[in-house]
């Protein structure tokens, strides 16, 4: 959409803008070049070689000092200033710095109507397509402020708003105590995972949304775990040491900064911000360095786990530079997600080459080793607590292990050998099992969407094979039960698969 919103404008002045995307100062730029004028431009009368225009010019031309062109080369200007402010914001329509930039957008917009072209026809196509780059701007500030996926964010973060006010907060802001309890926990938890699932359709904007929601979240869920996983069989008593005293008072600051901090990172204090409650947790760490506990080892482990206990609170107070980091928001950036793709991309190539031997009727190209290596290679990916990368791992492992199952059932496939004197009800199951193995090479294979046919028919397949599998019945007899349980799950994990690879997910 950037891309777009400003092409006209390279057309126009010859320089084109890079819609933000070019966030990192340390990049090596290329140097200006001159091209000639894009396709379906034509060179109006007045723009002829060795002319000049201050602040502006078109690729292989100059042009005269025409007062309307230098205007429009002042909102040229104006509009690479805010273009890279509207392309990265993520907020709401109803946010201040969305009516900032609207009510600038809607300024440039009178002045490049108040132009005057003269009737000439060439100065009325240069302000109407300066016109339309100030109005794409406006249409995709709006599009990405009311997009349905910026919508479900900030509908799971008010839920999560909501939940956090109602356990944590009041209790707190009412000398009470939080309810900080399993059902929490879970309730967090699930609204994490249905942020991960919001689909950005690759737009920054959607994407420094749901990432700044997600960030906020997962520290209240840091926060909470590190108060549940306390294991301090502490405060001591006040008769321990003399420092004591001083290092209770502290904690119990701290545990209200804790709140305080909850507070913040949710939306839900009106007044503390990340700078006042980083200087407060500042202030308790320089009061308990000054603490004298030398010649304590007991009281002084306990200073050292309130400082500990500070310096996990500190970390929570970076997230407003840390949303703004194009690397961490777009994880396309991100190394563990690179790692991930280039695993994914190899076992992508051990699939192909297992199906197509497969196929061939050879049986003997069973790259587990390799497939297992790869599996430990992901658990090695360091996700940094972040939900998307976990959840990109966790689907790659599972890419993994389908090709790992059909090995196993093609092996057990292959090598099995069934007695005259077999019960007809194990028979039926392994009959089912050679079906599914069949079908999970076509779901392996799959590359398609929800909507094809070929989904609808190996859904409605696997179905069948899950149904004939409850039609077996064992009789008691103990070996048929365990494996048509087998097969069930079996089964299941198939269409589970399936599901995965159609579900349209992306980091």
């Amino acid at each position: 959409m950037c891309a777009h919103v400003f092409g006209a404008i390279k057309g126009l002045f010859g320089k084109p803008f890079d819609g933000g995307k070019r966030m990192d100062p340390g990049m090596p730029q290329s140097p200006p070049q001159t091209q000639p004028p894009p396709p379906g431009f034509t060179v109006p009368a007045f723009m002829v070689p060795g002319f000049t225009v201050p602040g502006f010019t078109v690729p292989g031309f100059t042009v005269q000092h025409h007062p309307a062109l230098i205007r429009l080369g002042e909102v040229h200007r104006e509009v690479a200033t805010l273009g890279p402010h509207v392309c990265t914001f993520s907020g709401l329509q109803n946010d201040r710095e969305y009516k900032r930039l609207e009510r600038e957008l809607a300024k440039l917009q009178l002045e490049v109507d108040q132009v005057d072209t003269e009737g000439r026809a060439d100065l009325q196509a240069a302000r109407k397509r300066a016109a339309q780059e100030v109005e794409g701007l406006l249409r995709y500030m709006e599009e990405n402020a009311t997009h349905p996926s910026r919508l479900a964010i900030e509908q799971l973060s008010t839920e999560a708003r909501s939940l956090v006010e109602d356990k944590i907060v009041a209790p707190q802001r009412s000398g009470g105590v939080a309810e900080i309890n399993d059902e929490l926990v879970d309730a967090l938890q699930q609204l994490v995972l249905k942020l991960t699932q919001v689909k950005t359709e690759g737009r920054i904007p959607l994407r420094k949304a749901r990432y700044r929601a997600l960030t906020r979240l997962c520290a209240v869920q840091e926060v909470i775990e590190g108060r549940t996983q306390q294991t301090l069989s502490l405060p001591l008593s006040d008769d321990t040491h003399e420092a004591v005293h001083r290092i209770n008072n502290i904690m119990v600051k701290v545990s209200v900064a804790r709140g305080q901090l909850v507070a913040l990172l949710m939306g839900l204090s009106g007044r503390d911000s990340c700078a006042h409650l980083s200087r407060i947790l500042t202030e308790l760490q320089v009061e308990l360095d000054a603490l004298d506990v030398s010649g304590n080892s007991v009281v002084r482990n306990y200073r050292k786990q309130v400082v500990e206990e500070i310096n996990g609170l500190l970390k929570q107070l970076d997230l407003e530079e840390e949303g703004d980091d194009t690397r961490r928001y777009d994880l396309a950036q991100n190394d563990s997600i690179r790692e991930i793709e280039g695993v994914r991309g190899h076992v992508s190539q051990l699939r192909e080459a297992v199906l197509r031997s497969c196929f061939m009727g050879d049986f003997s190209f069973r790259p587990k080793a390799e497939l297992q290596s790869l599996v430990t290679r992901l658990d090695q990916v360091d996700t940094a607590k972040n939900p998307c990368i976990r959840e990109a791992r966790r689907r790659a492992v599972l890419e993994v292990q389908a090709v790992i199952t059909f090995l196993d059932l093609r092996e057990a496939l292959t090598f099995r050998q069934p007695c005259p004197a077999e019960h007809p009800a194990y028979r039926a199951v392994w009959t089912v099992l050679g079906n599914l193995s069949e079908l999970q090479a076509q779901v392996l294979g799959f590359d398609g969407k929800r909507a094809d046919k070929s989904y609808l028919m190996l859904e409605e397949l696997l179905t069948k094979q899950l149904l004939a599998l409850d039609a077996v019945d064992p009789e008691g007899h103990e070996p048929t039960k365990v494996s048509r349980k087998q097969a069930v799950k079996f089964a299941q994990n198939i269409l589970s698969y399936l599901d995965m690879k159609t579900d349209e997910w992306e980091y």
